[in-house]
């Protein structure tokens, strides 16, 4: 192969070579064996050995059709792309159980099974919830990806007009060259703590925006007394309400016996209360959603990322504005308890005032520590022991 001609990395059906010009890449590509789909079809994708280019799984191998799905409010526009790089026409259905069903048998009678068929749609606000759940328990194949990625995927395409349609072929073309991970419906124990949480979030807003109204009021130079009787009745309302929404959390957590040990391990560690422990279970799905300490810390937004190119540009890491706002919200407010009266997290954080850092990149490097100790100490089912000493590593 000449360096002007190479095979395309983006190739669905039967491997072809076309010119393509620039060289070859200054990294090795290998190409695996081609999977072939129930058809005998042969679906080829070159993948690349360079660390962090998602590769296809072995369950990923058995894919033989690959549906886009574009979420709406009250419908989803649907196209799907076979391993002979065959792009359907959008269909449109509505966002309702019938509509769900008739999308289901459509995508059966393309001669696929269910469990060889992955349906890719973007996480739009909860509109994608009843469809990717309806799917899922079809047998199909579900992966919700970040609408960031398929944002930055159709650049990538340089695709310039957007619509629906497009979108959604653009999800089908996502699908088939990356393949993201399956996605799998969170347990019951989610929704009974992830909505109240929410509920009590919304409550604490709403009582003190009364009482920010309340308190303007009483300096107007006159006060209607029907007003002011009405917004306090109201304040008290809501204070009620946060109390009921409290009780109801203690007693849902207590449903699930590993989600309550976890939340109750949690609370030893000093700076997070049963609150905090809360938002951590949920948000991680009882530290299950990841599969390394590092991975959770990234996931939660706390570890800072490097802006660095050539001998030019050398920009200050940040942790930026990605991740779970939830659990690090939660995490960094728990870290202004904890670097007063966590003794672990008091040295830690003491240490990096003394040597010149700036209080909130301290407090950050403080929430991420807090993070490993929390999932240490709901990985390892202990307790937390300020005395701890960590086992040294053996040097081969």
């Amino acid at each position: 192969m000449t360096a002007n001609v190479r095979g395309s990395p983006i190739i669905l059906g039967r491997l072809k070579f076309v010119p393509y010009p620039v060289a070859l890449t200054t990294y090795d590509e290998r190409r695996q064996a081609w999977p072939r789909c129930r058809d005998n079809t042969v679906f080829s994708l070159v993948i690349p050995l360079k660390a962090g280019v998602a590769m296809t799984t072995s369950q990923a191998a058995s894919y033989c059709l690959f549906v886009g799905v574009d979420i709406a409010k009250a419908s989803a526009s649907v196209a799907w792309m076979t391993a002979e790089r065959t792009l359907s026409r959008v269909m449109t259905i509505e966002q309702t159980p019938q509509g769900f069903h008739a999308l289901q048998q459509r995508l059966l009678s393309t001669g696929h099974v269910a469990q060889s068929t992955l349906v890719v749609m973007e996480a739009t606000g909860s509109y994608w919830m009843n469809l990717a759940l309806s799917l899922t328990q079809a047998g199909f194949q579900v992966s919700v990806i970040n609408p960031a990625q398929a944002h930055h995927f159709a650049k990538a395409l340089l695709k310039r007009a957007k619509t629906d349609a497009i979108d959604a072929q653009t999800l089908a073309h996502l699908a088939a060259l990356l393949q993201p991970a399956v996605w799998n419906p969170p347990p019951a124990m989610f929704a009974e703590l992830y909505q109240r949480l929410i509920e009590r979030e919304s409550l604490l807003g709403m009582r003190q925006q009364v009482r920010n109204q309340l308190h303007a009021l009483t300096h107007c130079p006159t006060v209607i007394a029907s007003v002011r009787t009405r917004m306090e009745q109201l304040i008290e309302s809501l204070t009620k309400q946060i109390s009921e929404v409290e009780t109801e959390l203690d007693a849902a957590l207590a449903l699930d016996p590993e989600w309550a040990a976890s939340a109750t391990r949690l609370q030893t560690i000093p700076g997070i209360g049963p609150l905090t422990a809360a938002w951590l279970v949920v948000t991680t799905l009882n530290f299950t959603l990841c599969e390394t300490v590092e991975e959770l810390t990234a996931y939660a937004g706390l570890a800072p990322h490097p802006y660095q190119s050539g001998t030019s540009v050398h920009g200050r890491a940040s942790i930026g504005h990605t991740g779970n706002a939830a659990l690090r919200t939660a995490v960094y407010l728990a870290t202004l308890s904890a670097a007063q009266y966590n003794p672990v997290l008091k040295e830690f954080y003491d240490r990096l005032r003394a040597a010149g850092k700036p209080m909130k990149v301290a407090r950050c490097a403080a929430a991420r520590k807090l993070l490993h100790l929390a999932w240490a100490c709901v990985k390892n089912k202990e307790d937390f022991d300020p005395q701890y000493v960590p086992k040294q590593r053996k040097v081969a």
